[in-house]
């Protein structure tokens, strides 16, 4: 005769991690977009300013790279952004055909209050998981980056 009593656990466990992974960066992105309302940008023009505040001038292919998007893509948004005042195209020294994304004064405002914004909502989020835990996300994160490309 088996036993009747059956040990509950707090939750489902998770099915998949990529479905976990999607609806926490909807979660997030939500979130990001509320903190950062006032600035009146999509999510792919604060990926591509988070991704130039160090202030850095950067190629289309290496900004692509960094926020994750194929350079035709990020046209339109780099059109956008420069059409707003926050980026500049220009030139590298050298090379005609390399294009230089820089931030203008108003742009490196903007990726400042952005890079501000996105420090603390991180901070609050992991708040409680130790380093361990951290750098665990981290290689989950690079193993699903580097699968993809």
């Amino acid at each position: 005769m088996k036993s009747a009593s059956v040990q509950s656990e707090p939750g489902p466990p998770e099915r998949s991690a990529l479905l976990a992974l999607q609806r926490a960066t909807h979660a997030t992105l939500q979130l990001i977009a509320a903190e950062l309302a006032g600035l009146e940008l999509t999510a792919s023009e604060t990926n591509a300013l988070a991704n130039l505040a160090d202030g850095r001038a950067r190629t289309v292919s290496e900004l692509g790279t960094g926020t994750g998007t194929r350079p035709t893509t990020l046209t339109g948004v780099l059109d956008r952004l420069e059409r707003r005042g926050h980026i500049t195209r220009g030139t590298r020294v050298g090379d005609r055909r390399s294009v230089l994304i820089e931030l203008t004064p108003a742009g490196r405002r903007a990726a400042e209050t952005i890079r501000q914004t996105l420090t603390a909502l991180e901070k609050r989020a992991l708040s409680g998981l130790s380093a361990t835990e951290v750098a665990g996300f981290h290689a989950v994160l690079r193993a699903l980056t580097e699968v993809s490309a």
